[in-house]
């Protein structure tokens, strides 16, 4: 299974861009799929996930209103549209899936990682 982002560029404050992440290799859909971002010098955060047999997204709060997750199942794609992008979301962003229920709701212990995709907003 690989997971393949792109997407990140640089943008000023208040601009958009669109992240993309194809499943590579695997014939089904995760049930859980997120996006999760680093910056230099800061732990991991969950910043969107969206769970498939629930139709349910989550938001960190520091981008609720702002970014938007979604799931093409049949393109086997996740997508995260962020507007409004402020310098505070610089970091690298990785898509991350699972289909462990247990960890569902922590999806920095996902097993499956991309490679990642960085955004910088200056």
């Amino acid at each position: 299974v690989q997971l393949v982002e792109s997407g990140g560029s640089s943008v000023q404050p208040g601009g958009s861009l669109r992240l993309s992440c194809v499943v590579c290799g695997f014939t089904s859909s995760f049930y859980y799929m997120s996006w999760v971002r680093q910056a230099p010098g800061k732990e991991r955060e969950g910043v969107a996930q969206i769970y498939r047999r629930m139709f349910y997204t989550h938001y960190a709060d520091s981008v609720k209103g702002r970014f938007t997750i979604s799931q093409n199942n049949a393109a086997n794609t996740v997508t995260l549209q962020m507007d409004n992008l402020k310098p505070e979301d610089t970091a690298m962003y990785y898509c991350t899936a699972s289909n462990d229920f247990k960890t569902q709701f922590v999806p920095q212990l996902y097993p499956y990682w991309g490679q990642g995709t960085q955004v910088t907003v200056s």
